[in-house]
């Protein structure tokens, strides 16, 4: 009897420190992959060179989808307010609308993509038009920032959903 009881108290203190594991689901989207480390955005923003054209692991809350494929999630680094797009290739890996607001753990390559004037008004409208917003040329403006897009080549997502 004390045997029993035993057990069963063992178990639940084993179970009730297990409970945070059982809260949440875990979503794969593209290649598994593991880690050891994990980049802010705002650190692979801060030191570009260290970390152009590797493969990275970042996290961060997803604050956007691609509307049209789901071949793309922006997200937002925890410790600062800082975006970065994570682009996967078209019909390979798509992306839930649903996803926004969730928890995102990512693998792939940090790349850089310079625009010219014309590319980088192209991208804006092709941008707006997957939202459902028809811009002309002559409604863009640019700044320098336009010019230039950090991102990363996306070859894995794992989604984070908490159960609560």
């Amino acid at each position: 009897m004390i045997l029993r009881k035993t057990l069963i108290i063992l178990s639940f203190i084993f179970f009730s420190c297990t409970s945070d594991i059982n809260d949440q689901s875990i979503d794969l989207y593209g290649n598994d992959f593991s880690y050891n480390s994990i980049e802010t955005i705002s650190s692979l923003n801060d030191n570009v060179d260290e970390f152009l054209n590797k493969e990275i692991v970042t996290e961060g809350q997803i604050v956007d989808v691609c509307p049209m494929k789901g071949c793309w999630i922006e997200i937002k680094d925890f410790d600062s307010q800082q975006i970065i797009r994570v682009k996967v290739q078209d019909d390979v890996i798509i992306f839930p609308q649903d996803s926004k607001e969730k928890k995102v753990i990512v693998n792939g390559i940090f790349s850089k993509i310079e625009f010219t004037e014309d590319q980088a008004i192209n991208w804006k409208i092709h941008l707006a038009e997957e939202k459902g917003i028809k811009l002309n040329k002559s409604d863009i403006s640019l700044e320098p920032s336009d010019l230039v897009e950090y991102r990363i080549k996306g070859l894995g997502a794992k989604i984070i959903t908490e159960l609560n």
